[in-house]
């Protein structure tokens, strides 16, 4: 294998000889080699990851065990193989049950002394064409916090009610049923915390901690549990050596609750036999960000995923999904994530969706704490 592709890049006479098939392997984006019968000779570790599969179950498959025969990426290998020359396609869907990956770009050459072998290059442009989508709708969202400053001083009230009731149930319920009172009084004062800074909200300096995003994910659990999903089963995938993320507890705690009540009420839907939503959380490495109007990169390392077995997303939907007063709810309003959007962009941070019927991510990448971080 390592010769086919070195001899096809051989090296001028008077360069030294290298590992060619190393310099693939070493390469940030996925690099394939296909036999005549499409079968994977060569993949790199980027490749690897793009698949979801080892190097040594690809070797044992070809394209058309992960892709449908239809797809427009055949064609293009067929191309290469018929010219020999090099052909790129843009945007391309390469989705099945093994495979969901959308707005690919796929490249392919032959190696001149086996025509009959194509090199494929694939580069997925999904999220950075969703930081882009988000930079717009942040100042989109801007524009939500004027009428929230009006709606501020209609909630306080009726808030302040909520939170007096559940102290004094605290105080004469069974101890059993004392942890709910609690519940409720520490989410009155949340929310209080949340308005009163609302009239601001897209101006003022985030106070930032160090957040461990597992006691956030397992706070929003129980308070889906004991309301609004209480019948929906979930399950819990983390990551326990993950580092504390460099966040405002409450905003992040606001972000997930609103993602897992869309999800709630995503797979109580009609059609949804089996309600579930999957809370998980991990380490991606490779993931930076620009700042906006900064030369400074941010390390985007940690995520967070919510992923429910809904219908999915209307498709007249996703592309304006952040945009405040858009949604697919007869009931709802259009904001709830445009403010999830705004939020995790003034955290420096990137969410990514992915849906489909059946399956329905939202990923939020998230910047961790930095020895400057802890030193503030």
């Amino acid at each position: 294998m390592t010769n086919v592709i070195t001899r096809a890049l051989r090296p001028a006479s008077r360069v030294r000889p290298v590992d060619t098939a190393a310099i693939l392997s070493a390469l940030p984006i996925p690099v394939v080699l296909l036999d005549p019968e499409n079968r994977f000779r060569h993949v790199n570790q980027a490749a690897e990851q793009f698949f979801g599969i080892s190097a040594a179950g690809l070797a044992s498959l070809r394209l058309e065990d992960l892709v449908p025969a239809d797809n427009p990426v055949f064609l293009l290998i067929a191309q290469v193989r018929n010219s020999e020359a090099t052909i790129a396609d843009h945007d391309l869907t390469l989705d099945s049950p093994r495979l969901h990956k959308k707005g690919i770009t796929v490249q392919g050459a032959s190696l001149p002394e086996e025509p009959d072998m194509v090199l494929l290059v694939l580069q997925d442009a999904s999220a950075a064409r969703a930081l882009d989508r988000q930079l717009a709708f942040r100042g989109a969202a801007r524009s939500v916090t004027g009428m929230a400053a009006i709606l501020a001083h209609e909630v306080k009230n009726p808030l302040s009610g909520i939170r007096g009731a559940a102290q004094l149930l605290e105080s004469s319920v069974a101890p059993s049923d004392r942890e709910l009172a609690e519940l409720i009084r520490d989410e009155a004062d949340r929310i209080r915390g949340l308005v009163d800074r609302m009239e601001a909200f897209g101006e003022k300096p985030i106070a930032r901690t160090a957040v461990n995003i597992h006691r956030v994910l397992e706070h929003v659990r129980k308070l889906a549990q004991n309301g609004f999903a209480a019948h929906i089963r979930f399950q819990e995938f983390y990551d326990p050596s993950l580092p504390p993320v460099w966040a405002n507890r409450d905003q992040l705690i606001q972000v997930v609750l609103n993602l897992v009540k869309n999800a709630a009420e995503a797979v109580t839907q009609e059609g949804v036999a089996h309600p579930e939503i999957v809370l998980s959380t991990g380490f991606q490495h490779g993931m930076r960000v620009a700042i906006p109007g900064s030369t400074t990169r941010l390390d985007l390392p940690l995520f967070l995923s919510v992923r429910d077995n809904g219908p999915g997303i209307p498709d007249d939907i996703r592309p304006h999904l952040f945009e405040p007063f858009v949604t697919s709810k007869s009931t709802g309003n259009g904001l709830g994530l445009s403010l999830v959007a705004k939020i995790v962009g003034d955290h420096g941070g990137l969410i990514e969706v992915d849906s489909r019927p059946g399956r329905t991510e939202f990923r939020l990448h998230l910047p961790v704490v930095t020895e400057k971080d802890a030193d503030l």
